[in-house]
């Protein structure tokens, strides 16, 4: 459990230009915390100590606005940057480098039991207020924009942007800077660009059919040719 303590202070610096001292990032960010009191929690509840664990998690949901369930698997160095009302629920998986902004939801979508929340793959940027709701992956390398809602699998390589949310892939890579979230493409203006561009080449070629007479026929005179 210790050993996580070192390399989650370290994602923050690596994350948040903002981090100007070891003193201060330990004092001061509740993102820390709440990664910690989960990293208490989560031995306590894998040993059968559920109660206790809750009672852990609760006090760092009060003391941070984060909630994270006991339950969850969260991997090496998890950065969540101003996180009040982030939620990751009880079979919820986190994999390494994985930044988190405030009002995320890792959820389910209902009552059914075992894994029902979401895996998280490495190097996942999810976005301020972004919902990732029930038991599927999220590949590696992939962005959620901010206020997706996400409910299906997202491949490796991926941004999902939108509600319902809707893939993007660019040559099977990352789009841009992790961080920059006023980056992300838009598939509906995109769609539209498309559409608008194959209305512009079909007026042209009507207009040009217009101008010009059928072949054989002398419209002026009045002739036809067959």
């Amino acid at each position: 459990m210790f050993r996580h303590f070192r390399s989650d202070v370290q994602a923050v610096f690596e994350n948040d230009p903002a981090a100007r001292s070891r003193f201060e990032v330990i004092f001061t960010y509740s993102g820390l915390h709440a990664i910690w009191a989960h990293r208490i929690a989560h031995p306590l509840y894998r040993r059968g100590w559920f109660t206790l664990a809750r009672i852990i998690s609760q006090v760092g949901r009060f003391m941070t606005g984060i909630e994270i369930h006991p339950g969850a698997r969260i991997g090496n160095r998890l950065f969540i940057d101003h996180g009040m009302g982030v939620v990751i629920g009880e079979t919820c998986e986190i994999g390494d480098d994985v930044v988190i902004y405030q009002g995320v939801t890792l959820g389910g979508t209902g009552k059914e039991k075992g894994k029902r929340h979401p895996t998280i793959g490495n190097n996942v940027v999810i976005g301020s207020g972004a919902k990732v709701l029930g038991s599927f992956q999220v590949g590696d390398n992939s962005n959620i924009g901010s206020n997706a809602v996400v409910l299906r699998k997202v491949p490796d390589n991926s941004t999902v942007v939108g509600n319902p949310g809707r893939v993007v892939k660019r040559n099977g890579e990352r789009v841009g800077d992790r961080l920059d979230h006023k980056q992300l493409p838009d598939p509906i203006i995109e769609m539209f660009r498309a559409l608008k561009k194959e209305i512009d080449s079909l007026k042209a070629e009507l207009g040009k059919e217009v101008q010009e007479p059928e072949a054989g026929g002398d419209f002026d005179n009045g002739n036809y040719d067959i």
